[in-house]
């Protein structure tokens, strides 16, 4: 089963998976197949280690921004494939600002208001994560 878990206000993807003990078999089990075979005993498993994984960082990480300002934020893990605007460009709302690659399909990530580009945080070639700031709209 696959969650998203936020902790510190970054998001990571969770898989988690039951796991029984291993058992040999016996020989009365190979010779025989067909035979019902009792479940080993389930022993309690040990405390989890509460050590959290650090995170990875792939996109500069950029401060709140600042009132009146907005982010573009990538919408899915991948990788940069092209940056459309540049500092002080005027976009529009749904304006294709930065392509990004994922799974071998391309995805456009279009401005979420009318603005002026402040920064571009990303560029070509780079990877990001999941909300990772790729523009700033002032």
């Amino acid at each position: 089963m696959k969650y998203i878990a936020t902790l510190n206000g970054k998001k990571y993807e969770v898989e988690l998976e039951r796991v029984e003990d291993y058992r040999a078999l016996t020989r009365e089990e190979i010779a025989n197949p067909n035979a019902v075979i009792a479940p080993a005993p389930v022993q309690a498993a040990p405390a989890p280690v509460q050590a959290a994984p650090a995170p990875v960082q792939a996109a500069p990480a950029a401060a709140a921004p600042a009132a009146g300002e907005s982010t573009i934020v990538s919408p899915l893990p991948g990788t940069v494939l092209d940056v459309k605007v540049k500092a002080g460009d005027t976009v529009k709302f749904g304006q294709v600002v930065v392509i990004l690659e994922a799974m071998k399909m391309e995805t456009e990530v279009v401005a979420s208001a009318d603005g002026t580009v402040d920064s571009v945080l990303v560029k070509k070639g780079d990877a990001v994560d999941t909300d990772a700031t790729l523009v700033v709209l002032k």
